[in-house]
């Protein structure tokens, strides 16, 4: 089956790399963090191909996630070549490391991965049992230099001090952090995290651009699309947001398509919405 790309979707270099991807990503939660609902996930899918998404994130244990993708690429191969696929890694030791992308290259119906993670970063632990020798950062270095994966990345939404150190310290092309409202208000991320990447000159990503859904509440009148123009002001270089069917997809690629990012006033007014409720809505950091 051929897809014919929506041509409206505004790409940016990956980091400071030749590699183009679009400003806003399909992400793994959604429909694609399910199992056993492979038509609604492909159809998901689908939709993000034919708006135009070249960036699609996974990982090993977002149940189906990676086998949804698996069912489209092993057919279309100019299709899979054409797309920025992704996935990361929870492991903390290079054996299970290599073991969980041997993994998902096999579900995911590919011999390489454009981008792949260390999952999840969130304590000193975390920081020592990757990079001492035999860690996880051993299987990722390798794996990118024997052609396995074309960049790595680092991920985390617990501590922005831990996942500051990571991206400092660590030979990483890219940071998956939480880009929303409520880190404006509660800093870190936004102001530690984010400007160690630029300062590095990686790519950076942002996620919880919807705060899991939880942001979406009638009582703060605030709207998925305003949410998605927060995230674009920050000037990460992309975001990923799940889409639980292909509606929510369209809707995704027509705010990056379609509007520019928050001015700073209407900026102001969405983080003063969420000032009351800041430090309840950053569960994604792990606080009661």
């Amino acid at each position: 089956m051929k897809i014919e790309k929506g041509g409206m979707m505004k790409s940016v270099n990956f980091g400071v790399a030749d590699r183009q991807v679009t400003v806003v990503g399909l992400g793994g939660e959604g429909v694609l963090r399910t199992f056993d609902r492979s038509d609604e996930a492909r159809a998901v899918i689908r939709a993000a191909i034919e708006q135009g998404v070249t960036y699609f994130d996974s990982a090993r244990v977002y149940a189906d996630s990676e086998l949804y993708y698996g069912s489209i690429w092993k057919n279309e191969p100019d299709l899979r070549k054409s797309i920025f696929q992704t996935s990361k890694s929870a492991s903390r030791n290079r054996e299970g490391a290599f073991a969980d992308l041997k993994g998902s290259l096999k579900r995911l119906q590919t011999d390489y991965l454009d981008l792949w993670q260390i999952h999840d970063v969130r304590t000193e632990e975390d920081l020592q049992a990757i990079s001492r020798p035999g860690g996880a950062l051993e299987a990722f270095v390798e794996a990118k230099k024997k052609g396995m994966v074309r960049f790595i990345g680092v991920t985390g939404h617990h501590d922005p001090h831990i996942l500051t150190r990571a991206v400092e310290e660590w030979p990483v092309d890219s940071v998956l952090l939480p880009v929303n409202p409520v880190e404006e208000i509660l800093g870190g991320f936004l102001t530690d995290t984010l400007q160690a990447a630029r300062k590095k000159g990686i790519a950076s990503i942002g996620m919880k651009v919807m705060g899991g859904s939880h942001y979406i509440m009638p009582k703060l009148d605030v709207s998925p699309e305003s949410l998605l123009r927060f995230a674009l002001a920050q000037n990460v270089t992309l975001s990923v947001v799940g889409c639980a069917s292909p509606e929510e997809v369209k809707t995704l690629t027509s705010v990056a398509a379609g509007k520019e990012a928050l001015p700073e006033q209407d900026i102001k007014m969405l983080v003063e919405k969420f000032r009351p409720y800041a430090s309840k809505m950053a569960f994604y950091r792990g606080w009661s």
